[in-house]
């Protein structure tokens, strides 16, 4: 398994992130707009210049039907664990 995130400094950077989003074809700006941030603010993400909070880490991951383990490189299992109801 390959480490998919990396600290630089006192952030880490999350290459998932950047992955699926490419894999998608979506851009930065949509992504953020989902998140109610700016577009700036999802970029540093990306490059790991500021932390992700968790709350944008849910969304992300229901966004792309996966699991947070899996954007944090915690697991390859790109399915979604089961969802509470």
């Amino acid at each position: 398994m390959t480490i998919l995130y990396y600290f630089l400094g006192d952030y880490m950077k999350f290459e998932r992130l950047y992955e699926l989003r490419e894999e998608n074809n979506i851009k930065q700006i949509s992504l953020a707009d989902e998140l109610n941030i700016k577009q700036g603010t999802y970029s540093d993400y990306e490059n790991g210049v500021i932390n992700v909070p968790v709350e944008a880490f849910i969304k992300l991951a229901k966004y792309y039907n996966t699991s947070a383990d899996y954007l944090l490189g915690l697991t390859d299992q790109k399915e979604p664990y089961p969802r509470k109801k």
